[in-house]
């Protein structure tokens, strides 16, 4: 530390905000300055927009009526939310970005796996983020996509830059002037409001592959949470109530979750609309003048925290996949640069990957479940069955230590689980109305969608077995014998040494 009463972990800038100074090092017990009971909100406000409201549309798109969209919906965000919250709880106990832990499954270089997976995941929520904004402001404002895309884009990843309190900042404030107008707007839709001339689509109702889309695209919705979680608990005190944690995380992101999915079936039934801002529009405007413009403003600015949460933990991936190879310093010159080049490649997916949003969330959805089913079952296995938590910090930053720069049981694990999916994927796309790939499993199901449940099971028990060669009781003599000092030496060493 400096002379000043500033921490470590920020840098002072002119006019009084802090620039993060930690990106994928460890995080020393003394600055450790995060509240457990911001847990709770920071991921309820995750999933409270109009991009998870999106989410509901996806079931009437197939013929789901709004009731059976609205449980699948709620039964899937908490399926999935399971899997997100127990990642949470790694994040105090190590101190560590959570793919920087991975390399303990995948080894010091075999992350690169699961690093492609996540970025892939963070970067692709930004594209389909970024898409549903310019197009509902095109549609409700006549805005050009192109400003608007450079415009949200932009403050994403000022607000990533600035890192960690300020983004904890800018989830508390959107999540007040939010959580108000989307209360207004469901309890306008429960009287009528916004509906017009235009009758609910009676032609809606259930069947089996829609719920199981539906559920999926739900699940898969939060499990794409599992790679962030730690990132943003990492701050909190080593003691944190593991169950407190786990509950916080699960109760704020299920709550929002279902709360919204439900909506958004609602509004694309009784609406007859496919464009979550545009219903926004339609339901605020039936209530007052000029009020639905308020309210997809609103909206947008909201949301803007959330495109800063996918930068900032694909800036943690991109530095992670980059020291794996050759040693970088995680300063805030690495962290600005790794920023502008997701940036640069992000508006230039946005601007050249124009369609149907809605199709677009679907599909992505579903891709997104497909990688990240097969890592999560594996750092899952690992952390709570295997090591059980238990693990030599030091070691994450050497290719030399106890995890070596390739383990065969992580990579082995997920290959085999996901290739066990393949024969069970269902893609399809709604707005074309079409087959994009169904394996003959899935065509035997009738179309249901259970390539998630396999690859958990598949990946998560064949290294469960892989695993039981390891020698557990080597490690934790070796882990025993570590202090906190031992840790901040090895890390700073190893990733400050070197611009």
């Amino acid at each position: 530390m400096s002379g000043s009463n500033t921490p470590a972990s920020v840098v002072e800038t002119s006019g009084g905000l802090a620039i993060e100074g930690h990106s994928i090092d460890y995080i020393p017990e003394s600055e450790r300055h995060a509240r457990l009971s911001s847990q709770g909100p920071f991921w309820f406000l995750g999933n409270f927009h109009f991009f998870t409201i999106s989410i509901g549309f996806v079931g009437p798109s197939l013929g789901l009526s709004a009731l059976w969209t609205t449980l699948a919906g709620a039964l899937g965000i908490m399926f999935g939310t399971l899997f997100m919250a127990f990642h949470g709880s790694q994040g105090p106990e190590m101190g560590l970005p959570q793919m920087i832990q991975s390399r303990a499954q995948f080894g010091y270089r075999g992350v690169v796996l699961a690093l492609m997976a996540t970025l892939f995941v963070f970067v692709g929520f930004n594209v389909v983020n970024v898409s549903l904004i310019i197009g509902g402001l095109e549609s409700v404002f006549g805005l050009d996509p192109v400003a608007v895309a450079c415009a949200v884009i932009a403050v994403g990843a000022l607000l990533s830059i600035y890192g960690h309190d300020l983004m904890h900042k800018a989830f508390k404030w959107a999540l007040l002037v939010t959580l108000p107008l989307y209360a207004l707007v469901t309890i306008a839709l429960m009287f009528g409001a916004g509906q017009g001339e235009t009758a609910p689509q009676s032609s809606l109702g259930f069947s089996w592959v829609a719920f199981a889309t539906q559920f999926a695209i739900a699940a898969s919705y939060n499990i794409s949470y599992a790679p962030y979680v730690s990132d943003y608990s990492r701050y909190l005190p080593k003691d944190t109530s593991r169950t407190k944690l786990i509950a916080a995380v699960f109760i704020g992101a299920s709550l929002s979750g279902g709360w919204m999915i439900g909506l958004g079936a609602w509004l694309a039934q009784q609406l007859q609309v496919s464009d979550a801002l545009v219903a926004l529009d339609r339901v605020g405007t039936s209530l007052m003048p000029g009020l639905g413009h308020v309210l997809v403003l609103v909206s947008v600015a909201g949301f803007l925290p959330v495109i800063a949460l996918n930068t900032y933990s694909a800036m943690l991936t991109l530095l992670t996949g980059v020291d794996s190879f050759r040693k970088i310093s995680p300063t805030p010159r690495a962290r600005v640069l790794a920023i502008v080049a997701i940036t640069l490649v992000l508006l230039a997916c946005v601007l050249s990957i124009r369609g149907n949003g809605i199709s677009i969330l679907n599909t992505f959805l579903v891709l997104m479940l497909y990688f990240l089913v097969p890592w999560t079952a594996v750092n899952l296995v690992d952390y709570f069955f295997v090591r059980k938590g238990r693990y030599a910090i030091p070691h994450f930053f050497t290719p030399k230590g106890l995890y070596g720069a390739w383990q065969v049981r992580g990579i082995l694990a997920y290959v085999v689980g996901f290739i066990c999916m393949i024969p069970f994927f269902f893609i399809f796309d709604a707005a074309a109305g079409k087959e994009v790939f169904v394996g003959p499993m899935a065509r035997l199901l009738g179309g249901v969608d259970i390539a998630w449940l396999v690859g958990l099971l598949v990946s998560g028990l064949t290294y469960f077995i892989l695993s039981r060669s390891l020698d557990l009781d080597s490690e934790r003599r070796v882990i025993d014998a570590i202090t906190e000092r031992d840790i901040l030496a090895m890390t700073r060493h190893d990733t400050g040494s070197q611009q």
